[in-house]
């Protein structure tokens, strides 16, 4: 009889996940048998729903200083987030995030403990009475967590040691040692884990646990990364040991193999007619705007069409809920909270939308005649300013989707007109950034208002306000009021079929390889659910801006950076921008809003190439080789 002298607390764990208190009294607690671990169905998924919970989602309560599932009883982190490393937004303390490094996004000890729990599992299910179908079928989720695991892995570490079986110590820690495998070995372990759970999994109606499809959707995820590494790879040169054992690196002749594999898997999800984007035909922009919005506050409304996984959560309290609405929510909406308006959205983010009036190209912001997006010194008296009555004006007729992911100046956000100012222009045109200034007996504040609670940018208070202009929108609740830790229950679609359309249109215009015509339709199919009615070609540009503001903020634009060696060329010595609304006072009143395009007060990026791979802990004690520059 098998004893998991370990495994006991997992269960126990899983046991509390989900508010089975009664279950605990087990006795005894430190030896349960397989027998009892898995005597029951409901025991099994509870095993299983714990090697769920553990695998590397990035979801909302993911935070690349702290790791996964950071929303214990203290999950204080200043709200630094992912893409606040990626230039698609700040933090309201510009300088809090600090720089990329390899101490941020790590997963490795936690890895192999999962690893080593999903062995156990595969190990046990064999020896289960229960019908052979129900074997295959728990195997098949098992290699699809075992692939997810690896996946996790593989991104940050290259090639890592492959480990199929559990290990036993009987005293001897040498036996324990196990190389690293290389780096296509790796990738080519995660590819055949996917195959495996393919062949067995059908799908799931609930999308919250493995599926025939989501072990497609990871195959093609994967096999993109694997094919972007050896084609951009020769953009980062390695040397040292790790490099010679190819530990790390692909060889550039292997990208034509990994993209047909990707191509191949979405293909597989796209002519399967069992997905669709969320109502992809919208009437108007105003429509698609609120479609894509509520399709994220509530992910549930996509089950039946756009979803493919799903990580869900329905209660509040430690190790429950997420922070992101008492985080982000701009400051007229803290609620008594006193730590809102941390994410800032950037101009450069704002900048890449297109435009429904000239679709097919980024639509910078446009300041004044002539204007010179790359002029960023601030305001100027002379410049011949674009002026608008209501500040939300300037951004007529950009993307959908924009407005439903960014909360823009003078908008309206939960019924409350979100006030982002950022001074004024008194009536000599002079710049006023502080206080107030006075036309005749009326009174005109810098921020938009005298009382700190009817504002939500610029002010120096603390770091509650927006600092580029522009707050966020995408994932908060519209109701109800969360005012405390751990109390947004919002799902995370960790997989979707726009991430599957946008990877295949990848593939084929970075490889040459597949249907072109169909990489052209699904690249524009995103758009047309943005009420996008013109289509354009498929360039490597319109597939790369289409990804970033398609998936923005869902945890996919760090990753896209590492994987195709961007980040030195993107980042280094770039300071982010932000979008100055000011009051002008000149003329007469109805005085309007003038904008400025200005560098955020940031020290300047800095991305050392080594961070494209982490660091491989411990190599004094476990013999790794270890990674290029550490």
């Amino acid at each position: 009889m098998k004893t998991f002298k370990k495994t006991y607390f997992l269960l126990l764990f899983a046991l509390v996940f989900v508010g089975c208190e009664n279950s605990l009294d087990l006795e005894p607690r430190d030896k349960l048998t397989a027998e009892e671990i898995f005597a029951t169905p409901a025991s099994t998924n509870l095993y299983l729903a714990d090697l769920y919970n553990r695998l590397p989602i990035e979801d909302l309560t993911f935070f690349p200083n702290q790791g996964f599932n950071y929303n214990g009883s203290n999950p204080n982190n200043n709200g630094i987030c992912e893409e606040m490393f990626t230039g698609i937004a700040s933090h309201s303390n510009v300088n809090a995030p600090g720089f990329i490094n390899g101490d941020k996004f790590k997963w490795w000890s936690e890895a192999y403990t999962l690893i080593r729990d999903i062995n156990l599992f595969m190990e046990i299910v064999p020896t289960l009475n229960i019908s052979q179908q129900q074997k295959d079928l728990y195997l098949g989720e098992a290699s699809f967590l075992r692939a997810f695991a690896y996946y996790g892995l593989v991104i940050r570490h290259g090639g890592v040691p492959i480990i199929k079986t559990p290990q036993v110590y009987n005293g001897d820690s040498e036996a324990l040692k196990v190389p690293r495998n290389t780096e296509k070995e790796t990738w080519d372990f995660v590819l055949s884990e996917c195959d495996a759970a393919i062949k067995v999994l059908d799908i799931d109606p609930n999308k919250r646990k493995a599926s025939k499809w989501a072990a497609y959707a990871l195959k093609s995820r994967a096999a993109l990364f694997a094919a972007s590494i050896a084609k951009f790879g020769p953009k980062n040169p390695m040397s040292g040991p790790a490099y010679d054992a190819k530990l790390v690196g692909l060889d550039p002749a292997d990208a034509a193999g990994y993209y047909q594999i990707c191509i191949d898997a979405s293909n597989a999800i796209m002519d399967s007619n069992k997905f669709s984007l969320y109502k992809p035909l919208p009437a108007t922009p105003e429509e698609a705007t609120e479609n894509y919005r509520s399709m994220f506050e509530n992910p549930n409304l996509a089950l039946n069409t756009e979803a493919i996984l799903v990580k869900g959560r329905t209660l509040i309290g430690n190790n429950y809920g997420n922070n992101y609405d008492i985080w982000y929510s701009p400051n007229q909406l803290k609620n008594g909270w006193p730590s809102p308006g941390r994410m800032n959205p950037t101009l450069e983010f704002i900048d890449l939308y297109e435009s429904y009036a000239n679709p097919g190209v980024s639509s910078p912001i446009l300041t004044a005649t002539g204007d010179d997006i790359n002029n960023y010194n601030g305001f100027n008296k002379l410049k011949p300013y674009f002026k608008y009555s209501n500040p939300q004006d300037i951004f007529a007729g950009k993307d959908a989707r924009m407005f439903a992911t960014v909360i823009v100046p003078g908008s309206k956000f939960k019924d409350v007109t979100i006030n982002i100012q950022g001074g004024l222009v008194n009536p000599a045109g002079s710049l006023v950034l502080t206080g107030s200034a006075k036309v005749g007996t009326t009174e005109y504040f810098v921020f938009g208002d005298s009382n700190a609670l009817n504002y939500s940018g610029f002010a120096p208070i603390a770091s509650d306000h927006t600092k580029t202009g522009f707050s966020f929108k995408k994932f908060l609740k519209t109701t109800p009021t969360i005012n405390g830790w751990n109390s947004s229950t919002t799902d995370y679609m960790d997989m979707r079929y726009a991430e599957v359309l946008l990877n295949y249109a990848e593939a084929v215009v970075e490889s040459g390889l597949g249907d072109v015509t169909k990489a052209t339709a699904a690249l524009n199919a995103t758009r047309r659910r943005a009420a996008f009615m013109t289509a354009i070609p498929l360039t490597v540009t319109n597939v790369q801006r289409e990804r970033t503001v398609e998936m923005a903020f869902e945890h996919k634009k760090y990753w896209d950076l590492i994987r195709r060696r961007e980040y030195h060329e993107k980042f280094n010595n770039v300071k982010q921008k932000a979008l100055r609304p000011l009051l002008d006072l000149r003329g007469t009143a109805p005085y309007k809003y003038i904008f400025v395009r200005e560098n955020l007060n940031m020290n300047p990026q800095l991305f050392l190439t080594k961070y494209y791979y982490k660091d491989i802990p411990g190599t004094a004690l476990n013999g790794l080789i270890q990674n290029p520059q550490y």
